[in-house]
């Protein structure tokens, strides 16, 4: 795979695809099952114009569908990364990039994902995010600036794997 990929595309890593097969699976076979029944319990207490239970869960209803269609159309429309194949040494979808930023001691590592599996809590950044975009196709030793808010933020990439 090209290491410059599309912005518009979606791209998940096996591991992400897994996940979001796994979250799928759950709301289907376990959540919608379970707001069902809340929804008949709540329909055979009479009168719904006035029944909290029942608009706590038709609301609900709409979340969990809402969430299903987009987990369905994210798989079925995403690029599946074969880690395998991909190009050694240069930052690609699916790449863990570690880089210290310019007046720091600790180094970073951040994994390189598609906007659907992108959590930055856990260093994985979206390849459409300002970082991922400026570390696509770089190498070890290349240094990137991102314009930030508070000024030019520097990061020279010290790893990739």
């Amino acid at each position: 795979m090209d290491s410059q990929v599309g912005l518009n595309a979606h791209y998940l890593t096996a591991e992400g695809a897994r996940a979001l097969r796994e979250e799928l699976e759950y709301l289907k076979n376990v959540k919608r099952p379970d707001l069902a029944a809340r929804l008949r319990h709540a329909i055979q207490q009479g009168d719904l114009s006035e029944n909290a239970d029942y608009h706590a869960a038709k609301e609900e209803q709409g979340f969990l569908e809402g969430r299903i269609l987009e987990l369905e159309r994210l798989l079925r429309d995403s690029v599946i990364l074969d880690e395998a194949s991909q190009e050694t040494g240069r930052v690609q979808l699916g790449t863990k990039v570690t880089v210290i930023e310019h007046g720091f001691d600790e180094h970073e590592v951040f994994q390189l994902v598609g906007r659907a599996e992108a959590n930055p809590a856990q260093g994985k950044i979206s390849n459409e995010s300002p970082l991922g975009r400026a570390l696509l196709g770089r190498k070890v030793g290349d240094v990137v600036r991102i314009a930030a808010p508070g000024g030019e933020t520097v990061f020279k990439i010290i790893g990739i794997e």
